[in-house]
């Protein structure tokens, strides 16, 4: 049997197999189920599954398992629930275990009466559902965030050697432009992937929402004669608002598409409440939300540029410091959207090195539990394993697999990262051209030729990370002798 099988098979066994399972999708590191049931879950023995990294109790069960794997596990979950991955799972789905097949509408029912009061204040408090939200509308793009960040890197990189002499001929300048034609496709029309993944998370009807997401490139407008805000009478800007303004919006033609469906007859359903909902919302959007969200818009990233360029090696210190912990809490998809806008206003987002530089803090903590814990076999197998990934800023598997677990570990990693993050922010205005990437793989994106900061920055993270873990971060039982095959003690140990 396939590892990813033998994965799946066991996770579902620990949380109630697919009888259990309303919907399982994937980010990069991380196979998110929601449960029908949270009582039937046996979370601390759902952690000791073999391959598991960690395991996070939030609006949905999300267990980490790092990039590649998570993709054939909840592939193979959905396998067994037989619908695709990414659709809900009916509770008498096609599946091919018996219990599931006989599993009762009427145990389903106590079920959700028993659970639904704790399940409503633990996971639907407005806070969670909108972090949630923001999740589900923005992991599904990170590829094409990484596609189109890699390819804008090299683009750039391309550029310069022309413009340096090192590559001549208009061979490389025809290369130059196809490759910006491709990396161009994701921002320019980045408001029709957010609209059409907002409808999804709302449940409004996706090509509604990619045309909400559209009207606010405002395509169509004689440029002569203008849209108007409202407010300001200033002429309105194609795209102004960004994401922000188009997440709203959908969510407003969810409202609306779904209470249309309830009135209007079903013959003339399809036609009536599809334009009624465009239309609706597609003023809204245009006279309301536009005005309103390109104001919050322009607000916030002042905001953030005059605490980069104010605090300087505080802010630095501070950001940097606290991103792992952000990371751990699943509260970093919310930077997505600030990310895009700062890259759509001024080109670049300045944010993003100073926040990789946790990832860089995690790397040189883990390289020193790896010469201080050599006896602990389970622990050193789990770094090799997560270490390379976590060099190019991915560090999910770290977090959960070594340095949250052992508690100590994870707090001078964060201070390695502060330390990195204070570098970049010494410099200040060290930006990156594109998201997605991270770790050292965010070099490329590094506009201005300033990517020798970004490297200092994280050779910096490196030192502190390593030097602050090696001397005040290795828990005495980290340190102790356990064989390859023995339970790895160090994921149920949270220790100061």
């Amino acid at each position: 049997m396939e590892k990813e099988k033998k994965l799946a098979t066991a996770i579902l066994s620990t949380i109630g197999e697919i009888r259990n399972v309303a919907l399982v999708t994937h980010c990069m590191t991380r196979v998110r189920i929601t449960l029908r049931d949270e009582s039937l879950a046996n979370i601390e023995v759902l952690k000791k599954v073999p391959d598991v990294l960690g395991v996070i109790v939030e609006s949905t069960l999300q267990i980490v398992v790092g990039p590649g794997l998570v993709t054939k596990v909840a592939n193979e979950i959905a396998l067994v629930s037989g619908v695709r991955l990414g659709e809900k799972i009916p509770l008498h789905s096609n599946v091919q275990d018996s219990d599931t097949q006989q599993f009762r509408a009427e145990e389903a029912a106590r079920i959700a009466a028993n659970n639904k009061e704790n399940y409503q204040k633990k996971n639907n408090t407005p806070m969670k559902n909108f972090f949630k939200a923001i999740a589900h509308i923005f992991i599904p793009l990170v590829p094409a965030f990484l596609a189109a960040g890699l390819t804008a890197g090299i683009t750039a990189i391309i550029g310069n050697l022309i413009t340096s002499g090192h590559l001549t001929g208009d061979g490389w300048v025809q290369i130059k432009q196809v490759l910006g034609v491709i990396q161009s496709g994701l921002l320019a029309y980045m408001a029709i992937y957010v609209g059409i993944n907002s409808a999804r998370e709302f449940g409004a009807s996706p090509p509604l929402g990619g045309l909400i997401g559209g009207a606010t490139l405002l395509t169509g407008m004689n440029p002569e004669l203008p849209i108007k805000n409202l407010f300001t009478g200033d002429p309105l800007i194609a795209g102004q608002g960004g994401v922000i303004g188009v997440v709203l919006a959908v969510w407003i033609l969810s409202r609306i598409e779904k209470r249309l469906h309830k009135m209007i007859p079903d013959s003339i359903d399809l036609i009536v409440t599809s334009f009624l909902s465009v239309v609706v919302t597609g003023l809204i959007t245009i006279f309301l939300i536009m005005p309103f969200a390109g104001f919050v818009e322009t607000h916030l990233l002042t905001a953030v540029n005059w605490t980069l360029s104010v605090g300087g090696a505080f802010a630095g210190f501070i950001l940097g410091g606290l991103w792992l912990v952000m990371v751990m809490l699943g509260l970093h998809h919310i930077m997505t959207p600030i990310h895009i806008e700062l890259i759509n206003n001024t080109g670049v987002t300045n944010l993003l090195p100073i926040l990789a530089m946790a990832g860089a803090g995690q790397v040189g903590a883990a390289l020193a539990l790896w010469l201080r814990c050599y006896k602990n076999k389970p622990l050193i197998n789990i770094i090799k394993g997560a270490l390379p990934i976590g060099m190019l800023g991915i560090g999910e598997p770290l977090i959960y697999g070594v340095t949250l677990p052992l508690g100590r570990p994870f707090v001078t990693a964060c201070l390695g990262g502060a330390f990195g993050g204070a570098v970049i922010g010494h410099f200040g205005e060290v930006g990156a051209i594109g998201i997605g990437a991270s770790g050292l793989e965010l070099t490329l994106l590094i506009a201005h030729g300033k990517w020798w900061i970004y490297l200092l920055g994280i050779v910096t993270a490196y030192i502190f990370g390593f030097v602050c873990t090696y001397f005040f971060g290795v828990p005495k039982k980290a340190r102790e002798s356990v064989e390859a095959d023995e339970t790895i003690e160090v994921k149920d140990t949270f220790s100061f």
